[in-house]
């Protein structure tokens, strides 16, 4: 009975230690690698949507005076500088030159979205925000024109 309960014991162990293995898979993932794939999708939200403003700007204008009502801004200022938030945020997260920059620009967007347009899509700003504060926090990752800039001053400050 004692090795019958001995054997049993082994392979809960046994099941337990590759149970602990398996789940520890993805902390072999690279930080940076999950950087570029968030800097890549936010990016690509926010450049969608400025090619939307852009491919009909009297409609564009129109959402800002009508649907987006955005408060202390004329809706032909809020829309020029919204789309260009959007497609210079873009462009620094995908490269990830002064991403941080980007990061903090397409914040406030996201903030202006959530409080003044549309705060019932807190969900979708929420993910949005979320890879920002990522980017904003820890940087672009190796991936990115900012780690080959810092890499480069480095070196000549050698």
């Amino acid at each position: 009975m004692t090795a019958i309960s001995e054997q049993s014991s082994s392979n809960l162990a046994g099941f337990v230690g590759l149970y602990k293995r398996i789940i520890k898979l993805p902390e072999h993932i690279p930080f940076s690698l999950v950087q570029l794939a968030a800097r890549v999708a936010v990016a690509h939200v926010f450049w969608q949507s400025a090619q939307s403003k852009l491919a009909s700007w009297p409609v564009t204008l129109q959402l800002f005076a009508n649907e987006y009502n955005l408060p202390f801004i004329d809706p032909s200022i809020a829309a020029p500088l919204a789309t260009t938030a959007e497609i210079t945020g873009s462009v620094l997260l995908f490269f990830g030159a002064f991403s941080r920059l980007g990061a903090l620009m397409l914040l406030g967007v996201v903030s202006v979205i959530q409080i003044f347009v549309y705060p019932e899509n807190w969900a979708e700003h929420l993910l949005w925000a979320s890879l920002l504060l990522s980017v904003l926090a820890r940087g672009a990752g190796v991936f990115s024109l900012d780690y080959v800039a810092e890499r480069n001053l480095s070196a000549s400050e050698k």
